[in-house]
């Protein structure tokens, strides 16, 4: 397939104009209408458990029914991004999961209802690769950093929305009322995307092998390989956090339901803005991959810090909480620009769906074997022995340098290209 032209030089926008603010704008709140998607399954569990009887494995069922669409599709749209580009993959990602939001309204049993959940998912699947790539392709490399930690607030972003909104429209409606705010979210942000997002430019196929294609950053390297399995490890303190920080804290720790939850929130919103200041400093020493080193360092200890906050009271328990949900996402922004850096224009959008499908796979076991140890040692040594997975991810995230090199010199040259021509 013959490479994309760039877009027409007075159609690009200029830089320091606010056009690319415009684009990443409307990339985070496109990915937070397909997280609002994912996560309102979860907030009516209490509708289906509690008044229609549903059992409660069922309704949990239901609530993952998203995320298992969305982890069988990521490496999928990160393909077609390559080809296709990034403006039609979101708006396209958009209005496919409007459909099934509609669908999700007028479904007339759970297995139907289970069915268009899922396909929601993968639709809102679209907006995870295309949108790191707004931010790669036009945003300099100096402010990427920033640019993705604003990038990586969306997934609070959309849980926030949803928890606030999806329980009250459930209550007065039913499912069908509840659906109808990611169906309005992600239909307008399809149209805003359409309209607002422009493809960012591409260089020249410069470092294609010999059958056309452009050189594959896999080959010949594990430097990839390597940040997809630490940013796996890097997950499992993360989601031990955010699964079982609630629950510690009401039934370990004695605080009351309400309390806890504001402690969560508190934490979430905390969380986001750490993830912007992680992405400034990067910018600021100019490197991904040693701050990553640095974070899983950080979230060993905060880890360690969390399992003696048992000795200590609860509002120490409480802080301790607070901190750790904050350093623990903070990886998250830095491997993602890490890997869309390396990976090159046109293997990006695969590479990235590779990131996340590896996270999200590894996510889905923290939930069964975090829960397990609990039951087994205790919550305090559980979170100890968790902190053993930052400090195996760090020897696995490269050091400056390592870069892929693939056909002698075709990766590298084709990645300096991409970096002059993004880098105006």
């Amino acid at each position: 397939m013959a490479a994309r032209r760039p877009a027409h030089p007075a159609s690009m926008p200029r830089t320091g104009s606010l056009r690319p603010w415009l684009m990443l704008a409307t990339a985070v709140l496109a990915q937070a209408a397909g997280t609002v998607f994912q996560s309102a399954p979860a907030f009516l569990i209490p509708l289906l458990h509690t008044q229609r009887d549903v059992p409660l494995a069922q309704a949990g069922l239901l609530a993952s029914a998203p995320t298992l669409g969305l982890v069988i599709t990521l490496v999928a749209w990160g393909a077609l991004t390559d080809r296709v580009g990034e403006r039609w993959v979101i708006a396209g990602g958009m209005a496919l999961t409007a459909l099934a939001a509609i669908g999700a309204m007028t479904a007339s049993g759970y297995l139907g209802l289970g069915g268009f959940l899922l396909l929601g998912g993968a639709a809102s699947a679209s907006t995870n690769a295309a949108s790191g790539r707004v931010v790669v392709g036009w945003f300099r490399k100096e402010r990427r950093g920033l640019a993705m930690g604003i990038r990586q607030m969306c997934q609070p972003l959309g849980v926030a929305v949803a928890a606030i909104a999806v329980p009250p429209l459930a209550a007065s409606g039913g499912v069908s009322a509840a659906m109808v705010l990611p169906l309005v979210l992600t239909a307008s942000l399809a149209v805003l995307s359409a309209v607002v997002i422009v493809d960012p430019p591409r260089p020249k196929r410069s470092g294609a092998d010999a059958g056309g294609r452009p050189a594959n950053p896999y080959r010949s390297s594990a430097t990839l390989v390597r940040i997809h399995l630490a940013s796996a490890l890097l997950v499992v303190p993360q989601f031990t956090v955010s699964i079982f920080g609630l629950v510690w804290l009401t039934a370990d720790r004695g605080m009351t339901a309400t309390a806890a939850g504001i402690v969560v929130g508190v934490s979430q919103f905390v969380g986001a803005l750490g993830r912007v200041a992680i992405g400034v400093l990067s910018d600021r020493v100019g490197s991904r991959l040693r701050p990553l080193r640095w974070v899983a360092w950080t979230a060993a200890a905060v880890m360690v810090v969390l399992a003696a906050s048992e000795l200590a009271p609860a509002w120490v328990g409480a802080a301790a909480l607070i901190l750790a949900a904050t350093v623990t996402v903070a990886d998250n922004g830095l491997a993602y620009t890490a890997v869309a850096e390396l990976a090159g224009p046109f293997w990006s959008g695969r590479a990235l769906g590779t990131q996340n499908t590896g996270q999200f796979l590894a996510a889905s076991i923290v939930g069964p074997a975090v829960g397990g140890l609990i039951t087994l040692v205790g919550y305090p040594f559980a979170f100890a022995m968790v902190a053993l997975a930052p400090v195996a991810a760090v020897p696995l995230v490269p050091r400056e340098g390592e870069e892929p090199h693939h056909s002698g010199r075709s990766f590298r040259r084709q990645k300096r290209e991409y970096a002059t021509e993004t880098a105006t």
